[in-house]
């Protein structure tokens, strides 16, 4: 979709089209979630700091998002994506890859199924999309991205020396601001100077694995399946603060929220995970992750919390710095099963449970805030606390 959430707004409100258009927070610790075109010219991109993007384009419009919303729109869209294709992969809600084998002979009549895609989203949703087709998922990731509005670019193999090669590095998957600048430190500077280089050279630069990754996309091979139905890898909640958190409870507390909130998402996709990830920001952006797998895999906020708490306290070394960023995640996530009971099964984990089955129960009567831990109720928390809606990623971005 092309600059999704921006393009929602408008719609809602008609008034706001032609304009610049920001959606996310403003402020020291906002950040931008998406903006609309207009306001890209004046060079505002996603995930760029408020505070830049402020100073960038002072005249832009800001509105805060409407998560419901466009989560609501992005469904409707998937159910058009689906009856187009039996395999669809969602990679983020405002963007998938179909798999036309079988449906397309070739990418001239893929291109025809595109064309029907784009006018019924258009007819349906009044927004525009963008598509590319390709032979593979890195082209037509790419082939979208190349004529953004509304765009719709066919990219065969034919067409890898004119349009792939002539590109930056960087539009290579895989190579971020790090790797880029190993590969200019190393003369290669465009696409094609990747797929020209032989991979021994490129080892000595990037290390063996990461040259045969980049090597391959450069000639525009990417045998990656297309996969239905993929299942979640990650589930994970983080908060940017509008002041560093420097009190030991208010960061515990924080983390507890954090805690509550993967694992109520847990048990409501019947998932258990293994391991647990910690991510801490301080003030002055340095960031550090850390994981820690459990002994056994739980959908208990107690147990999340516990390895959270190892980690920061054990782990993570703030040198006197306070915390802008606290973030907390689970993966080796896996079906609830029926855990055989043990000889002498731990008290306090099956009261635990117990406890999250009656409060799961509330919640799905009366709504996520009928029951909260007396630990993060508002007077318990700090000023920093209380704004914890109101923060840089409370929105995903996204282009």
């Amino acid at each position: 979709m092309d600059a999704f959430y921006a393009a929602v707004e408008v719609r809602e409100r008609p008034d706001l089209a032609g304009k610049p258009l920001i959606v996310g927070h403003r402020g020291r610790r906002g950040v931008v979630s998406t903006c609309s075109y207009e306001a890209r010219a004046f060079g505002v991109r996603s995930a760029m700091p408020s505070v830049t993007a402020e100073r960038l384009c002072p005249d832009a419009i800001w509105v805060p998002g409407q998560m419901a919303l466009y989560v609501e729109v992005s469904r409707r869209i998937r159910g058009i994506l689906d009856a187009a294709s039996p395999v669809v992969e969602p990679l983020s809600i405002d963007e998938a890859f179909l798999d036309l084998t079988g449906i397309a002979a070739d990418l001239e009549s893929g291109a025809a199924v595109a064309r029907r895609l784009k006018d019924r989203i258009r007819a349906e949703e009044r927004l525009s999309a963008s598509v590319g087709v390709a032979p593979n998922k890195y082209l037509a990731k790419l082939a979208s991205d190349l004529e953004k509005p509304d765009g719709l670019v066919v990219f065969p193999r034919e067409a890898i020396p004119d349009r792939l090669w002539p590109l930056p590095v960087e539009r290579l998957w895989g190579v971020g601001p790090k790797a880029a600048d190993k590969l200019h430190r190393g003369a290669l500077r465009a696409i094609g100077d990747v797929a020209r280089a032989s991979e021994e050279a490129l080892a000595t630069v990037l290390g063996p694995a990461m040259a045969a990754h980049v090597k391959a996309l450069a000639r525009g091979d990417d045998d990656r399946r297309v996969e239905r139905d993929r299942e979640a890898r990650t589930i994970s909640e983080e908060r940017t603060y509008l002041e560093d958190l420097r009190d030991p409870e208010t960061i515990d507390r924080a983390l507890l929220a954090r805690a509550e909130g993967i694992a109520r998402e847990l048990r409501r996709c019947g998932l258990v995970a293994r391991t647990v990830h910690l991510k801490v920001r301080t003030g002055d952006f340095a960031t550090a992750t850390r994981a820690l797998t459990l002994r056994e895999p739980s959908d208990l906020a107690e147990a999340l919390v516990a390895a959270g708490r190892t980690m920061f306290r054990e782990r993570i070394d703030l040198g006197g710095k306070g915390v802008r960023l606290l973030g907390l995640g689970v993966s080796g996530l896996s079906a609830t099963g029926t855990p055989a009971p043990g000889l002498f099964p731990d008290p306090g984990t099956e009261r635990a449970r117990k406890l999250a089955r009656a409060a799961d129960a509330v919640h799905a009567r009366l709504g996520d805030d009928a029951l909260v831990r007396a630990r993060l109720l508002p007077h318990a928390r700090s000023r920093n606390e209380a704004a914890d809606g109101d923060e840089a990623s409370s929105l995903p971005s996204v282009d």
